[in-house]
């Protein structure tokens, strides 16, 4: 294999983005001025959000808010009174000193006209008329600005346009006499307005987004890359790990081909290979390849979901082979095992220590729910030996060798391997008998990260091509291989 480290350009295709600024010493990036890290940081946020928008169907906005009680919020709250306070003082004063209330409805004006759609052109203009802000300049000028006139165009306008979950905020906007009062609530409810635009506008345009989604990636990652030239250093790591691992799986198989051979190590296995390793990832190892970090937290929930799946299962297995398939067959036994391996397992995939704990705790709820199935069946009792060691069985799934579990673990991985495939189902590994009681949570497991899988391969297999190539072709050879994409 190819060292990683060997990042020349001359045997990259030219389609391909440039891993590497030619100028920039490899693994130490440019010094940045604070405009670059700003523009970075800019690109990196723009990046994560357009990413959240196309993989969270249930993406939507949210009003920001500080927690209850912090610091944040007290400093808000008392800026924000002061703001209020200093108004009321000019509304009060004799005579009333509108003019700050000017640039509020100018303020109110904006945010109105931007809730309003290309074609409400007849709105649009009703508005610039009433919110005249040449004539409620003079009119303040002259003294005859009333105040209340102008919120009740305003109100109804907002409720012409509000989402109905608003109609209640709005209606009760009628009740407000004191004007500063009124303005305060019209600038909230405005700002609640403005998200929910926001949100429609997403949720509308979606289909169209997923289109533009790839390439908008793709080219806001070669930005942040043409940046920190050392951006791909953790993803060349890890795809480096499972071309090592690949190549050491094949040359333990009997009659394995050589691994020199450009066809001994193809580089959608090591891909499959990688993408299967980010389930299994240390939650405390910061190393993770930049190109997949955005689905980290979904990859780590699917990686603690699948860890209860296969701990789940080779409980039943045991469980099976202790008691047979007559308990198993008692209605409701299953269901009820299932519960309790869920519950009793939630929260212990953090720490080894934990999870010994739980499946201690696990094995004596197992075995008292396997004495009370066999009650009801009236067979024979489970023998203390065999109580003993169904306990003890169960208590070792805590280590990671452990074979049952290790079994398990590599039914689930060709299951998931075979998944990311898009082969028929005739190429699915054959489930064990415990594997089949979790195959539906097992399946919607998988069809999840396969949807996450794509996306990546789609956006980012231009970037990993070049990488794979190096490491699965000695220098020299032909750049012809397996696409990554």
């Amino acid at each position: 294999m190819a060292d990683q480290g060997d990042k020349g350009a001359d045997d990259s295709p030219t389609d391909l983005p440039c891993l590497e600024k030619p100028d920039s010493p490899s693994g130490s990036p440019p010094t940045a001025s604070l405009s670059s890290l700003m523009e970075l940081e800019s690109c990196v946020s723009n990046l994560s959000l357009a990413h959240e928008i196309v993989m969270n169907t249930d993406f939507c906005l949210k009003p920001r808010s500080p927690p209850t009680g912090s610091l944040e919020g007290k400093a808000i709250e008392i800026v924000h009174q002061a703001f209020w306070d200093s108004l009321r003082e000019h509304l009060n004063s004799e005579p009333p000193n509108y003019n700050p209330a000017v640039v509020l409805l100018q303020d109110v004006k904006s945010m109105l006209q931007s809730l309003l759609l290309p074609g409400q052109v007849r709105l649009r203009s009703q508005m610039d008329e009433v919110l005249d802000m040449e004539l409620i300049q003079q009119e303040v000028d002259h003294g005859v600005l009333d105040l209340h006139k102008r919120a009740g165009y305003i109100i109804s306008t907002m409720a012409a346009l509000c989402a109905p979950v608003r109609d209640p905020e709005v209606r009760a906007l009628r009740d407000l006499k004191d004007p500063v009062e009124l303005l305060r609530e019209i600038f909230r409810i405005l700002g609640l307005m403005n998200t929910d635009m926001v949100n429609f506008t997403i949720h509308n345009f979606r289909p169209y987004l997923l289109q533009q989604a790839v390439q908008y990636e793709r080219a806001k990652f070669q930005q942040i890359l043409d940046k920190q030239p050392a951006s791909l250093d953790n993803t060349i790591a890890w795809l480096k790990s499972a071309a090592s691992e690949e190549a050491s799986a094949i040359s333990a198989r009997p009659d394995s081909p050589s691994i020199d051979s450009q066809d001994a190590v193809s580089a959608t296995t090591v891909l499959h290979r990688a993408y299967i390793h980010l389930l299994h990832w240390d939650l405390q190892d910061q190393k993770y390849p930049e190109t997949v970090l955005m689905d980290r937290a979904r990859l780590d929930a699917l990686g603690q979901q699948l860890q209860v799946l296969v701990l789940e299962a080779a409980v039943l297995l045991l469980i099976q082979a202790q008691c047979g398939s007559a308990v198993f067959s008692l209605q409701g036994f299953v269901g009820k095992l299932r519960r309790s391996v869920t519950a009793l397992l939630e929260g212990s995939h953090t720490r080894d220590a934990d999870l010994r704990g739980a499946l201690l705790g696990l094995g004596e709820t197992a075995v008292q729910q396997v004495k009370e199935a066999l009650s009801g069946l009236g067979g024979a009792a489970l023998p203390r030996d065999n109580q003993d060691l169904l306990r003890g069985q169960i208590s070792d799934l805590w280590k990671h060798n452990n074979p049952v579990r290790t079994l398990i673990g590599e039914r689930v991985q060709g299951f998931l391997q075979a998944m990311l495939q898009g082969g028929p189902a005739k190429r699915s590994p054959e489930l064990v008998p415990a594997l089949r009681l979790v195959s539906a949570e097992l399946a919607e497991l998988g069809t999840a990260f396969g949807r996450i899988v794509h996306f990546n391969r789609t956006v980012f297999g231009p970037f990993y091509a070049p990488i794979l190539r190096k490491l699965l072709f000695p220098p020299g050879e032909a750049a012809a291989g397996e696409d990554s994409r």
